[in-house]
């Protein structure tokens, strides 16, 4: 008999590409459409007005090109962040970046109505084919519908290998069939990780201990319920979807009834589909669910009343107009909202390279310096129609940086080759998806706040991603990382589309 030993390597995951368009000097398409009908209008101006006049207008648009051309280590340009400076004075000059809301408060309405891009957001119930109630939340600015999902990822540990492989390319194959499903413009995957305040544990003991316990076994269990919760946490996962309130483009806006008789159909077969990633028993949450989250998320101290009203058997009644802080205030670089105070990152930059399944693992636990994180993976699936365009069009953008020039940079024979593999992966029928995502932590003092900054920033580099601070917009990215379905690109008066080809 022969002993035959099988060697497994890592399985890795990587090519994340960030579209470009065609270029000189470094510029996108738009960026090279304005460096050239300034050098016609500098042409122009000499031949009509004057040698001096053109060296003016000569020396504007280097100025111009070179705040665009002059970028940080996060891709932002000097022009992008002077707009993002300027938006900010303009903001706190009106004084919209405080908030006071009850019956004292600035709003006219007299309730703790939820601040910024959540404002004008309505909150419905609906029960789908399986008899399960789910909110349903309609943000009028974008016309869109969310429904948020509740899950309990297994976790990875004790799982073989082959068993989170196997997770993963079931998580991948449920973001490509999102392109398939008519309507869904949007997808979120928020982990959030707190402190527990031990009000289950006691209730869960209470319920469960005998009288003729010996005492021994009564003390010691009493001594579990009041040291265990100082040093364990809570993890919860949300996944929201947010569908189109129009079903084809210029078609009638369906109601909210509408939408609900129609998404009542469809939620069995996304929640069952959950299930094969990883993501544990997927239930839809209810009004009241939603609203106990986004009520902790601005003011974290009252998660344990809550808690203990649940302990006590009752259901401390929430309505979405009831949900918002009393007070916030929104700084350059942070975010004061009721009982806590918050700093939230941007993703900037993907991992380099290929990594391996668990990259984000230190990143999504729960750390010390940190009250509660919450970390957001925000996805929009394209749809095959415009993912072979989309795929083309960066293909053909990269071949030109490499052949525009003698000596091509090594990045730029790197994206070329990245770039043919996305084609040929996309014309073989996989899914295209643009990703994204936001990290807030909340600390309960502001003087902590350094703590937790340097915490994140050590994380990051340890997950491999690049983050940056959403200076100027705390309070929309803390209300962009919620469980609610935001979709960010509709929000900005500037299309995405015209940034990226600058």
């Amino acid at each position: 008999m022969a002993a035959v030993e099988s060697t497994r390597s890592a399985r890795t995951y990587g090519n994340w590409r960030r579209p470009t368009s065609a270029g000189i000097l470094g510029l996108g398409s738009v960026g090279t459409g304005l460096l050239l009908a300034g050098l016609i209008a500098v042409v122009i101006t000499v031949m009509i007005r004057g040698l001096l006049e053109a060296v003016i207008l000569a020396g504007v648009l280097g100025l111009v090109m070179l705040a665009v051309l002059t970028k940080d280590a996060h891709g932002k340009s000097l022009l992008s962040r002077g707009g993002a400076r300027v938006g900010w004075w303009s903001a706190r000059s009106r004084g919209t970046h405080l908030y006071r809301s009850g019956p004292l408060g600035r709003a006219l309405w007299g309730t703790y109505q939820l601040p910024g891009l959540l404002a004008p957001t309505r909150l419905s119930e609906h029960t789908d084919s399986y008899g399960r109630p789910f909110a349903l939340l309609y943000t009028p600015a974008t016309g869109s519908y969310s429904i948020v999902i509740g899950t309990e990822p297994d976790g990875a540990a004790l799982v073989d290998q082959e068993q989170i492989d196997v997770w993963v390319a079931d998580w991948g194959h449920w973001l490509a069939n999102l392109g398939d499903e008519p309507g869904i413009e949007a997808a979120s995957v928020t982990i959030e990780t707190a402190p527990d305040s031990g009000t289950r544990l006691r209730r869960e003991v209470n319920n469960n201990i005998d009288d003729d316990a010996p005492e021994f076994a009564k003390a010691m269990l009493r001594e579990v319920v009041d040291r265990y919760p100082a040093g364990s946490s809570t993890v919860k996962a949300f996944v929201a979807v947010t569908f189109s309130a129009a079903q084809r483009p210029g078609a009638k806006k369906r109601t909210p009834d509408e939408m609900g008789h129609e998404l009542a159909a469809r939620l069995p077969g996304l929640t069952a589909g959950l299930q094969a990633t990883g993501a544990g028993a997927a239930h839809p949450l209810s009004a009241q669910d939603l609203c106990e989250a986004i009520r902790i998320a601005y003011d974290p101290a009252a998660a344990t009343l809550i808690d203990e009203a649940h302990a006590a058997g009752e259901v401390p009644e929430l309505t979405w107009p009831d949900v918002g802080p009393s007070a916030s205030e929104a700084s350059w670089e942070g975010y004061r909202h009721d009982s806590a105070y918050s700093c939230t990152w941007a993703m900037t930059q993907a991992p380099r390279g290929n990594v391996q399944s668990g990259i984000l693992a230190r990143l999504l636990a729960p750390h010390r310096d940190i009250a509660r994180k919450r970390v957001t993976l925000l996805y929009r699936p394209i749809d095959a129609a415009k993912a072979a365009a989309i795929v083309e069009a960066d293909l053909r953008a990269a071949e030109f940086r490499v052949t525009s020039t003698n000596k091509p940079a090594a990045r730029d024979v790197g994206a070329a080759r990245k770039a043919a593999a996305t084609a040929g992966e996309e014309a073989s029928g996989a899914g295209l998806v643009q990703f994204g995502m936001l990290v807030t932590a909340t600390v309960s003092d502001r003087a902590k706040a350094a703590d937790a900054r340097a915490a994140i920033d050590n994380l990051g580099a340890i997950a491999r991603v690049r983050l940056r601070p959403v200076y100027g917009s705390q309070d929309s990215a803390f209300a962009a990382a919620l469980p609610v379905g935001l979709v960010l690109p509709k929000h900005i008066r500037v299309p995405a589309e015209l940034r990226e080809k600058l």
